[in-house]
């Protein structure tokens, strides 16, 4: 009687709630939802985008691996991209009515007796299964057909509208061009070598004003001064007690690691008959081919034929030839479980023969470490007991093997082995935790534990000047210096585009006008050959993309933004100057036939490209033209009822 009570009174206030929210425009709660929006003469349901919404969150789960709440969900947006694809399908839908556009019911029928979800166990179309899956998702089978229906319609019309659309093959040729194309150049950098003087030490008020003038440089982070205890299983190895048979089993089971016989390293090519790896060895033989080029006949690599680390007994009928070898080489044709092979023997590997007095003392530490992890795990209930008593991690630690210690968390500091900033786990509580936070155990992947305190935040403050008067120092002579460099490189590219053209003797101003006036004959003008500045390494055929070995990436990028051959720019990466002069730029060969994959890459990208532009504008389009309407408040409960 209880229990038909308390039924009574949930479907009482079931129906009350579905009567509140009658008013606000979602109806049918339980059975067909309120729509959510339409297209033309296309309703989309609740439970469409219900639907929707839930195989966008999957996906999102599926290619991320974390999984999402729906208000994250919605504060990622994916509630806004199931909207619009529902609508975008309305929308073809709907176009696809208005032009008469469907197929038939074969057509419709073979897909549903195609479908896996809809197969008994002897593989064939069930009828009742149909049914029942369909009913287990609410989706009545008259409206699954008729999705399945527009489905068809709608790719049809999608088709249809990108059918045409490929990427001019001027914009190909254009792209691919700009691809291939390489250049010629010359570089130079520019050091300190090169100033007229060495930078002059700066007196102490300069550096006292770059001090202020670049605070942000010598400002401290943020600190968290944070208080913890920790145990690792090596803290306490050396007190944990391991039997002598203990050790003794533990090398039997691992006998297989400390006893081994002779190896090889060992690739196996196999050929379908004895005759053809028979010819394949005499090539190989005569120096014709290496193994990895019969391999690559055949259509296969190195890896695919590597057999990894084998002994004679492992190797079968071919043991006794690929160990007659005493050096790397190839043997065979030898009878495989596969067929007639050639083995490749890359190198030998000496047998293992470590006894247990010798893997003693590895054993132990392996042991004890092993029994230490247990130990902390019994006592960690213990020590979230005394935390809840009110224990501070001081007591703790006084208490139980854990020691305290004490840090000042930047968020940058040293990950040193055998310290807790070496943890993981450590560094992303100590970015996380909070003035109000109490403390809590926590495992380290290791078997570890510990448990942290923040007890203040100090935050980021400008460091005194004279704490850091070497570092101002430093900071202004570097800067100083690159001053410099960039000055003198930006004189010498204007020398190196003066000594382009010829420059001219002038006339001598008192002289010349003078002995003219009294008709002397004209001075002779003789052209001043140019002082060419060095133009350092040359890099012919330089490739766009292509690196240049001890120089930064940016010098070939801004070598390929040059205009015209004879130009030189100044380039300032990564600290350092650079003087870059373009002396010929050689254009690709857009018709060799070596070059077809790589037009066929980038004609197949700019047709992607340029049909999702058009599907969109499509799209759009037919949706201005039909009229779309979102009721936004039946968009809100599906998305509260999700939650």
């Amino acid at each position: 009687m209880r229990g038909k009570g308390k039924s009574t009174i949930v479907w009482l206030l079931m129906g009350m709630l579905v009567l509140g929210l009658g008013g606000f425009g979602v109806t049918n709660f339980s059975g067909g939802t309120a729509d959510i929006g339409t297209v033309g003469s296309v309703d989309v349901s609740s439970q469409d985008y219900a639907r929707a919404l839930r195989n966008e969150i999957q996906d999102f789960t599926a290619r991320t691996g974390r999984q999402v709440t729906a208000a994250e969900a919605k504060n990622i947006g994916l509630d806004q991209v199931a909207l619009s694809r529902l609508m975008v399908g309305a929308a073809l839908e709907d176009e696809a009515q208005r032009l008469g556009v469907s197929v038939g019911d074969q057509l419709v029928a073979d897909q549903i007796t195609n479908a896996a979800a809809f197969k008994g166990l002897d593989g064939k179309f069930d009828r009742a299964r149909y049914a029942d899956t369909l009913n287990r998702e609410g989706i009545r089978e008259a409206d699954f057909e008729h999705d399945l229906r527009m489905d068809a319609a709608r790719v049809i019309m999608q088709r249809a509208a990108l059918a045409a659309v490929t990427a001019p093959a001027a914009v190909t040729d254009r792209s691919l061009g700009w691809l291939l194309e390489t250049r010629d150049i010359h570089w130079q950098e520019l050091t300190t070598a090169d100033l007229a003087a060495p930078i002059a030490a700066p007196d102490e008020a300069t550096l006292e004003s770059w001090h202020k003038a670049n605070a942000a440089r010598f400002t401290s982070p943020e600190k968290r001064k944070i208080t913890y205890i920790w145990l690792t299983p090596e803290m306490i190895e050396k007190t944990v007690e391991v039997d002598e048979q203990s050790l003794r089993d533990l090398y039997d089971q691992r006998k297989d690691e400390y006893q081994q016989p002779e190896r090889r390293m060992v690739e196996r090519l196999v050929f379908p008959t004895n005759d053809a790896a028979t010819a394949a060895k005499a090539r190989l033989d005569k120096g014709e081919v290496t193994f990895e080029q019969l391999a690559a006949e055949r259509g296969l690599t190195l890896a695919d034929l590597d057999l990894g680390e084998v002994s004679k007994q492992d190797l079968g009928a071919a043991g006794d030839a690929v160990f007659a070898l005493e050096q790397p080489g190839v043997t065979g044709p030898v009878n495989s479980d596969l067929g007639p092979a050639l083995f490749s023997m890359n190198a030998i590997l000496e047998p293992v023969n470590v006894t247990f007095e010798q893997a003693r003392d590895d054993l132990r530490v392996e042991a004890a470490i092993d029994r230490a992890r247990r130990q902390i795990d019994d006592q960690s209930s213990s020590i979230t007991d005394l935390m809840a008593g009110g224990a501070t991690l001081e007591d703790i630690a006084k208490e139980t093997h854990m020691q305290v210690g004490q840090i000042d968390w930047t968020g940058a500091n040293e990950e040193e082995p055998g310290s807790i900033v070496a943890y993981p786990e450590f560094r992303q509580k100590a970015a996380e935790v909070t003035e109000k936070d109490f403390p809590e155990l926590t495992t380290f992947e290791d078997g570890g534990i510990f448990a942290m305190r923040l007890d203040k935040i100090e935050p980021p403050a400008l460091i005194p000047f004279a704490e850091v008067r070497d570092r101002v120092e430093a900071d202004w002579i570097q800067n100083e210096t690159m001053r410099q460099l960039m000055a003198l490189a930006d004189e010498r590219k204007l020398a190196a585009e003066a000594a382009v053209e010829p420059v001219v003797n002038p006339t001598p101003a008192a002289t010349a006008p003078v002995a003219q006036a009294v008709g002397a004959a004209p001075i002779p003008v003789e052209p001043v050959a140019p002082v060419v500045p060095a133009k350092g390494h040359a890099e012919p055929g330089l490739t766009r993309g292509g690196f240049i070995v001890g120089v930064p990436q940016d010098v070939v990028a801004r070598a390929f933004e040059i205009a015209e051959a004879g130009q030189t720019e100044v380039v300032d990466a990564e600290n350092r100057v650079f003087l870059v002069t373009l002396d010929q730029i050689h254009a690709a060969d857009t018709d060799s036939e070596d070059n077809g994959q790589m037009r066929d890459g980038i004609q197949n990208r700019l047709n992607d490209s340029m049909r999702q532009d058009v599907f969109e504008y499509f799209t759009r389009a037919i949706q201005s033209q039909s009229g779309v309407t979102v009721n936004q408040t039946a968009v809100d409960a599906v998305n509260t009822q999700m939650q």
